[in-house]
């Protein structure tokens, strides 16, 4: 299986640690992904161990499965969440110190 973007994994943990009910298609709606692509996430997650699906059996939809993080998903959402924050935090600051160069030669130039 190929692996999914870490970004995409870590929205897939996220969004089942807030609301384990969300069906594949909901889930899809809320990544901006297809359907299948949900489905390719989830099951990498289910066979890595991350998540659990169990049916959900008194909805009354036949097919409803709970999608609930297991000790090694949370473990790995944390660790993801540090990467992504540590990563983010570097492009904003990176941002940070291009946006004061370009003032900087705004002013040099004459202009505010």
């Amino acid at each position: 299986m190929k692996p999914f973007p870490e970004e995409t994994r870590l929205k897939v943990m996220r969004l089942l640690a807030e609301n384990p009910e969300l069906t594949q298609r909901e889930l899809a709606e809320a990544l901006g992904i297809s359907l299948g692509a949900t489905n390719y996430c989830l099951r990498a997650l289910i066979d890595k161990g991350l998540v659990k699906a169990e049916n959900f059996r008194k909805s009354h939809r036949k097919r409803a499965y709970l999608y609930t993080l297991t000790p090694s998903g949370i473990a790995e959402k944390l660790r993801v969440t540090r990467a992504f924050l540590a990563r983010k935090q570097a492009e904003y600051e990176a941002i940070e110190r291009e946006i004061e160069q370009l003032r900087q030669e705004l002013q040099e130039e004459g202009r505010p």
